[in-house]
């Protein structure tokens, strides 16, 4: 089937604006590959360090030289409970490649941090450049250069786009991503949200929102709401970099071990020794790049992306912005409600048809390019499939099912929940930023009042408690930039925005800074740019200015006379706060070298 006009319209213009950075990465990528065993090049005494510690039977696979050698980078640790159930991977993967006559060695640990932990805290200004410590610290993983192929472990917020991004620096690699899988599914997540707002209204104790929280966050595994980790997972597979289907199976299961097992093999099935050499270079490419915002509009997934997507296409030599975006939510519908813009967990989802119906609804409609390189072949479409386990403890693929099991969760694309993706893309004087409407009911996408400016979010949270808050206003939150404090996510302000729009008010926030994957019902013009550190024109809003945030439009300003306006200077603000404590210092060179949002915040060099 033929793609949709509008699909193929900013894919082509994709193509012409990253032609000249594309296609020098694509020259680097083919001076780095080899139809040997990469080893093979190294001297004597570089190839007996790499298999020193190795075991006698690989060492010999080694020596022959005929054999590729897998590579596994991890971002393992047993305080995420996503990735907890990593500790036992790598000696699945190990043992399945010496199965297919390969070998394995773990190539690095990567750092991996939960925002559900810093959220709200210091350490939470780490956080979006983690990923680029991801990125680095995938890279010296990989620096050895005796790995043939590649498997990423990895999950949540920073990680996955950290992995891949490290990874396209070693395009000519086959990768291929392997998930853990989200948790059981716990209390509902409506139950979750009204403890939070009992909460931020002094009608319940913390040791009931304990209680509340660790219903919800209760074992091994990702969190079952669809923010940026379930968002990555998603994005993995409509991006061709899972094996089909894997995104959603429960950890600790047999088939989430078979999947593994499979990955492996995969990753080693398609080097240089076959007919299906597979670089991940050549795997992200603009088709793929757009296939994933597609499948994040189709999704209502998680705003962060509108910042890690520009970066990784960057990694690959691809150049996006968030008129793409823009242009896409225009034509894709949404096709899954999860929670937040549903009641529906990623459990849930997945029961109800899962990636296997949505990835064929969108094929199927001309919303998805088929046309693409995936770990799993030359199509998406092995990706319409779901897998399950075969009689000798393998994963085995068969179709999705062709009608959705609860259609409250996920729909047809003659039948969704929207007629567009839900993101937009907002703009007028106080400069360019995105804005997720897909979980804010029609009646608040428009908010017309004056401003109340915060420089820090705990002033908001402070103004709140003394009462001042109690009326029409919009939030303009200053200074959250990456460039002032590392763009942390904004998300402890939630209950009480929500909260205060539950109560009548007309509410809104409009900011530099970010807001967490599972944020939804308040209006958010977010990631503003520029950021006011760089001047730009949010840091010129003064106390009681009429902000006018219109979702639908696509409009948000101040409404200030334009004479009055251009006479104004942007404020500035003492962020020495920002500078010391729970290793901010560190980061002093990543803050002052960061691109704008709609760059993709980077602060290490991606030019090509």
């Amino acid at each position: 089937m033929s793609v949709h006009p509008k699909l193929a319209e900013v894919t082509a213009r994709i193509i012409a604006r990253s032609q000249g950075p594309r296609s020098r990465y694509l020259a680097r990528l083919e001076k780095a590959a080899s139809k040997e065993p990469l080893r093979k090049g190294l001297a004597c005494t570089n190839q007996a360090h790499a298999w020193a510690a190795a075991p006698e039977t690989d060492k010999i696979m080694m020596r022959e030289m005929r054999q590729p050698n897998l590579g596994i980078v991890s971002a393992y640790n047993d305080m995420l409970s996503a990735h907890q159930p990593f500790e036992m991977f790598p000696a699945i993967i190990k043992e399945a490649v010496r199965l297919s006559g390969a070998t394995a060695q773990f190539a690095g640990g990567v750092p991996a941090m939960c925002d559900g932990v810093t959220q709200g805290q210091p350490g939470m200004e780490l956080s979006l450049f983690s990923r680029d410590v991801i990125a680095m610290s995938t890279a010296v993983g990989l620096s050895h250069n005796v790995f043939d192929s590649v498997v990423c472990l990895g999950v949540c917020d920073k990680i996955v786009p950290g992995l891949l991004i490290g990874a396209l620096q070693f395009g000519h690699l086959p990768t291929v991503f392997v998930p853990a899988g989200p948790m059981t599914s716990g209390i509902a997540n409506s139950e979750k949200a009204k403890a939070r707002q009992l909460f931020a209204e002094g009608k319940c104790g913390r040791e009931e929102l304990l209680a509340s929280e660790e219903g919800s966050y209760h074992g091994a595994g990702t969190c079952t709401f669809f923010g940026t980790a379930n968002s990555n997972q998603m994005l993995m597979e409509v991006m061709g970099l899972h094996l089909p289907g894997a995104a959603f199976v429960n950890p600790g299961t047999p088939l989430r071990d078979a999947l593994t097992v499979a990955a492996a093999q995969r990753a080693i099935a398609i080097t240089y020794r076959g007919d299906e050499f597979t670089p991940v270079g050549k795997v992200v490419d603009e088709k793929c790049i757009v296939n994933g915002i597609v499948g994040l509009l189709a999704t209502g997934g998680s705003t962060n992306h509108t910042i890690h997507m520009i970066a990784i296409a960057r990694a690959a030599g691809i150049i996006i912005d968030w008129s793409d975006f823009d242009d896409l939510s225009a034509i894709i519908p949404l096709l899954a409600k999860i929670y937040p813009n549903g009641s529906a967990d990623v459990n849930h989802f997945h029961a109800a048809g899962g990636m296997g119906f949505l990835i064929r609804e969108l094929l199927d409609a001309g919303l998805l390019h088929e046309d693409v390189l995936t770990v799993a072949g030359k199509s998406l479409r092995p990706y319409a499939n779901e897998p399950f386990l075969g009689e000798d403890g393998k994963a085995v693929w068969r179709a999705a099912p062709l009608e959705p099991v609860d259609d409250n969760v996920v729909r047809h694309a003659s039948n969704p929940f929207s007629a567009d993706g839900g993101l937009r893309l907002l703009a007028g004087n106080l400069g360019r930023s995105v804005i997720k409407i897909s979980a804010v009911k029609p009646e608040n996408r428009c908010v017309e009042a004056p401003a109340i400016v915060f420089d820090d979010q705990d002033d908001v949270l402070a103004a709140f408690k003394r009462g001042e808050l109690e009326k029409d206003f919009v939030a303009v939150l200053r200074f959250q930039g990456p460039r002032a404090n590392g763009m942390p996510e904004l998300h402890k302000l939630t209950p009480v925005l929500g909260l205060l729009q539950d109560r009548g008010f007309k509410v809104a926030l409009v900011t530099d800074g970010r807001m967490s994957g599972a944020s939804g019902k308040v209006p958010s013009a977010i990631h503003m740019t520029p950021e006011v550190l760089n001047g730009g024109p949010l840091g010129k809003v003064r106390n009681g200015d009429i902000i006018r945030l219109d979702a639908d439009a696509g409009v948000v300003e101040a409404k200030v006379d334009a004479a009055e306006w251009a006479a104004r200077t942007v404020d500035t603000a003492d962020l020495s706060a920002n500078e010391h404590g729970m290793g901010r210092e560190l980061f002093a060179t990543f803050r002052s070298a960061a691109t704008g949002a709609e760059e993709g915040a980077i602060s290490m060099g991606l030019a090509h």
